[in-house]
């Protein structure tokens, strides 16, 4: 008996080595799939809800848009396009349903890290509350577009707004200007980014000069996009494209002699009444990849992560 207890003292130490060997596996295919299923399901009740009319913002842009109509027929075939939004076939919506579909391709990304960061985006992105405020901005556009006679939601007053961050960036869509879902930032032949915009909201060039990155940089007013959601709402592909329209806006002015801040360095004050969820958001000045694998640990023991009940904002702020 005494010359077996070697025997067996090996193959236990060969089986706890074994088990804990399998207990370091690698989580994050499992943990990408988890958050692939239960986002499926923000992604079920967000369409519902907006098919529904159970957003509050969703509603306020239907009737914002046919109100300013009716009293500006001229503005039809942009109002209608930003009506959208407030549908499950608006760019937003359409860019969460494609950034879901491309999480079951590994090739996307670039490692798994970001793959996961991805996952965790989406989910977050597509919850009810965080959507609802996100609406905000297109709710805005058309208010600003109506000259007052419509309040703008979780926002200050446009002109409070210029006042708090003593900028001038208000012009007609500012909103949406740097939000890749409604246009780009397009280089001109002297080399200086200028914004596109895509489709039928190329009808606020009409209202607006030529709006270049550089100075939209310094002069940009508050969104909900770009000082709050941009974590949540842009995709890898289009963060990276927004860090090389900064890297090569700061190489030129440093060959000028000159510095250059990026747009999202400075938060702007303007938000009001936003979600808890919106409220807890990583800054926009965190997109990056460094950021993504700062900010995944808080997304994996975020309690909405356990619990995939949604709740959607109800506060809303009129501008004066």
């Amino acid at each position: 008996m005494v010359g077996h207890l070697p025997r067996v003292l090996t193959l236990i130490t060969v089986l706890f080595v074994t088990l804990a060997l399998g207990g370091c596996g690698d989580d994050r295919p499992e943990q990408i799939a988890k958050y692939q299923q239960l986002t499926q399901q923000r992604l079920d009740l967000l369409a519902s809800s907006l098919d529904n009319n159970q957003l509050r913002n969703a509603t306020l842009l239907k009737q914002y848009t046919r109100v300013l109509a009716q009293r500006q027929s001229d503005l039809t075939p942009l109002l209608e396009e930003l009506a959208k939004d407030a549908s499950t076939e608006g760019p937003m919506f359409k860019s969460l349903t494609r950034r879901y579909k491309d999480l079951n391709d590994s090739a996307n990304f670039i490692d798994l890290d970001q793959q996961l960061a991805e996952a965790q985006n989406i989910y977050q992105a597509a919850d009810t509350s965080l959507y609802n405020d996100m609406l905000s901005d297109p709710v805005n556009v058309v208010a600003d577009m109506s000259k007052g006679q419509l309040a703008r939601v979780n926002a200050i007053s446009r002109e409070a707004e210029a006042l708090a961050n003593g900028t001038d960036g208000s012009g007609a869509g500012s909103q949406l200007v740097g939000n890749p879902a409604y246009g780009s930032w397009q280089n001109n032949s002297s080399g200086t980014s200028i914004w596109a915009w895509y489709g039928m909201y190329a009808m606020f060039s009409n209202f607006t000069r030529p709006i270049g990155y550089d100075r939209w940089s310094g002069n940009r007013g508050y969104s909900y996009y770009n000082d709050v959601g941009r974590y949540r709402y842009t995709s890898p592909k289009q963060a990276t494209s927004q860090a090389k329209t900064f890297e090569q806006t700061k190489k030129r002015f440093n060959s000028q002699g000159k510095r250059f801040d990026s747009p999202y360095a400075k938060t702007r004050t303007g938000s009001t009444s936003l979600s808890r969820q919106s409220a807890s958001a990583p800054k926009a000045s965190s997109t990056t990849q460094s950021a993504s694998r700062k900010f995944r640990s808080s997304y994996s023991k975020d309690s909405s992560f356990r619990n995939s009940s949604s709740r959607t904002s109800r506060g809303v702020s009129r501008g004066k």
